[in-house]
């Protein structure tokens, strides 16, 4: 099977999750609910919406907190403004055109979003498939929306590599058996690496990423050259 790169999406694409702190405060602010950034890192960053409806708005019924998160969507993409590619993005796209390696989205995101930002930074053309959490049985922390990013590309888990900025969608990643690299554009390294991730940098432009990515192609095809042939091979 093929090597893929799976990219989340806000904090790894892009930095928007400041954009998503003011939409959920404006939101969440009438319900009494007060979010700070510290709070909304420790308790938001990269859960599912489900989630996050359950636990700060456990008043509501579910279809009320349905229609509330959906409104506080509609204040993120309204605010989102321009938005640039994190560092290294187009060059890391370049690398893995020449080398055959496919991509896919894996987001927690709903898809109206992951469609703004992707055509926001100009490169979503470029990035494959994009799964959405919400549209499956189980979003991250489960490793379900990263093994069917997986099937949809084709590729084995051990022969590819996530990107990911949060706890949960670094432990998604893990469970699903690809090694993932964490991004410091909301966490520090330190939690980053308690959450289960195999390298962490600044941006994509960071030259560990590609060894990697070598390293991790690399160590599957020295496993298959070592292994013996099929009776009566």
């Amino acid at each position: 099977m093929s090597a893929a790169l799976l990219f989340d999406l806000d904090g790894t694409l892009a930095e928007t999750d400041h954009v998503h702190l003011q939409a959920f405060q404006q939101v969440f602010a009438p319900h009494g609910v007060e979010l700070d950034k510290a709070r909304y890192e420790r308790e938001i960053h990269g859960s599912s919406n489900d989630a996050i409806g359950r636990r700060f708005l456990p008043h509501l019924s579910a279809d009320e907190r349905a229609r509330t998160l959906a409104h506080k969507e509609e204040v993120y993409r309204a605010h989102i403004g321009e938005v640039e590619p994190v560092a290294g993005l187009a060059a890391l796209l370049d690398h893995a055109d020449a080398r055959g390696v496919a991509r896919a989205v894996v987001t927690n995101a709903p898809r109206a979003n992951a469609d703004q930002i992707l055509s926001a930074i100009g490169l979503g053309d470029r990035l494959g498939p994009v799964i959405c959490g919400d549209e499956l049985a189980r979003a991250k922390p489960d490793p379900l929306p990263y093994l069917t990013a997986l099937e949809l590309c084709g590729a084995s888990a051990e022969r590819s590599v996530a990107f990911e900025d949060s706890a949960s969608g670094v432990r998604a990643a893990a469970a699903a058996g690809v090694a993932v690299v964490g991004l410091t554009t909301s966490l520090d390294e330190a939690r980053l690496r308690e959450a289960g991730a195999t390298l962490v940098v600044a941006d994509f432009a960071d030259p560990r990423v590609y060894e990697l990515i070598a390293r991790q192609s690399a160590r599957i095809a020295d496993n298959c050259a070592a292994s013996p042939p099929a009776p009566g091979a």
